[in-house]
């Protein structure tokens, strides 16, 4: 099912509460905002289209109340609901005075939402759902290629964020085309000429991320021999794409935080910050979460990077697209090879989507470009890689060690990569100096 018109903004200073509710109307097939303050609401609703309000009203600073009253004179048309807790019940019944429709008494079970968002809503927003416009269908989508409910889905949310400056978290495994999303966000939407600036975290040691990220003043560290704008000036008015965003050390993680709560920046060696009005789209493969349960991650940036989370789908939950991608990968270096007349057998095509394809995307698009440069008119059998294959049988694979099991499942992936250790470390999820201790 895809997903609902309604855009739900939720507003929790509850970092717990918020994650509870916006999965709770996930369930119910509603997109949803969020924010962990009444500053963080406005800035959504100014440029957000918003159908339901959905507010606590105990927040320290500007309450619930306030973001109510303000709301009904500035946004009139959009309806509220208010969550609170048995102690501010009084203070539900004068929200409701206020302009609320309803209200909701801490704890609440998933039915119980579900009839307030029923109750509140517009009838014509909870029932009519997102359709995506045939044309896209079996096409590439800003270069997103699939007819998949999962492709669908993806291009609905990339559509409903694409002309606002929300923030925006892509997650996903590797290979799965995140910057893909990033650019399609970025591209489709009313910024596009504006500039789109990738920053890949990852690849900047962590010491000279922060200076590459803001820039400087000349004499500010040793080396700074001019001014220098950061990325976060070259992106002004459009979008920075911040790829691995997880790897960012906790002195950057500071300093982004401060963009995303103040929307300004401040050049290392500088005292004043400038104002910056761009979008920011963050993408990771690791578990965020996780890192801020440990502690390796702060968690008032995580929640403040996502505002807006998309899930890029691994490729084995949309099987059915895989002969698309695969066409579409020949299409593209039969030209580059000067193939044009080259093609799939089915025997070739069915090995493909039997494969699970642990690489995602990005594995496939090396076999299909590698296949490409082994054939001559047609791709068979012959010139697929012999782990893509059925395997030899070995009635003794259940007693092998697990570091047996592991060497093979990485002679695969290198394999699979042209033993580029590179590539195969980003589909490992592994660095590149243990995928080396590995293979010795």
């Amino acid at each position: 099912m895809l997903l609902k018109k309604a855009n739900i903004l939720i507003v929790d200073d509850d970092y717990d509460m918020l994650e509870l509710v916006q999965r709770q109307l996930q369930e119910q097939h509603f997109h949803s905002y969020k924010a962990a303050s009444v500053k963080e609401a406005i800035d959504i609703l100014k440029f957000n289209a918003v159908d339901l309000l959905i507010t606590d009203l105990q927040m320290p600073g500007i309450g619930g109340m306030e973001l109510i009253k303000y709301v009904e004179e500035h946004f009139p048309k959009v309806p509220k609901l208010v969550i609170t807790g048995y102690p501010s019940m009084d203070g539900a019944l004068n929200a409701m005075r206020s302009g609320a429709l309803d209200y909701i008494v801490k704890p609440f079970t998933a039915e119980e939402l579900k009839q307030s968002v029923e109750k509140s809503l517009p009838k014509k927003s909870q029932n009519s759902e997102v359709t995506i416009p045939s044309n896209n269908k079996a096409t590439a989508y800003a270069g997103i290629v699939g007819d998949s409910e999962k492709i669908e889905q993806l291009i609905d949310l990339i559509e409903r964020v694409k002309n606002n400056r929300a923030t925006v978290l892509i997650q996903g495994e590797s290979g799965t085309g995140k910057e893909l999303v990033a650019r399609a966000i970025h591209y489709k939407g009313s910024f596009a000429a504006n500039p789109f600036i990738a920053v890949n975290c990852g690849a900047i040691p962590g010491e000279l991320l922060e200076a590459e990220l803001f820039g400087y003043r000349k004499g500010a560290f040793t080396g700074a021999n001019e001014d220098r704008p950061g990325f976060f000036q070259a992106a002004a008015g459009g979008t920075i794409f911040l790829d691995e965003i997880g790897t960012a050390p906790l002195s950057v993680q500071t300093r982004l935080l401060r963009v995303l709560q103040e929307k300004e920046v401040r050049r290392i060696g500088e005292q004043k910050a400038k104002k910056i009005e761009l979008r920011i789209v963050a993408a990771t493969n690791s578990d965020l979460l996780h890192m801020v349960e440990k502690g390796s991650y702060r968690e008032d940036l995580y929640y403040r990077l996502n505002v807006v989370n998309i899930e890029t789908p691994p490729l084995r939950d949309h099987k059915s697209d895989i002969a698309l991608l695969a066409k579409n990968f020949l299409r593209k270096y039969a030209s580059e090879y000067a193939r044009p007349r080259i093609e799939f057998t089915p025997k070739a095509l069915e090995i493909l989507e039997r494969y699970n394809w642990p690489g995602n995307v990005r594995e496939l698009e090396n076999v299909v470009q590698r296949a490409i440069i082994m054939s001559e008119d047609r791709i068979d059998l012959e010139q697929l890689p012999d782990h893509l294959k059925y395997p030899v049988p070995d009635h003794n694979s259940t007693s092998k060690s697990l570091k047996e099991v592991e060497m093979e499942h990485i002679l695969k992936i290198m394999a699979s990569v042209d033993n580029n250790k590179t590539k195969a470390a980003e589909i490992l999820q592994i660095d590149r100096k243990t995928l080396r201790k590995k293979l010795n």
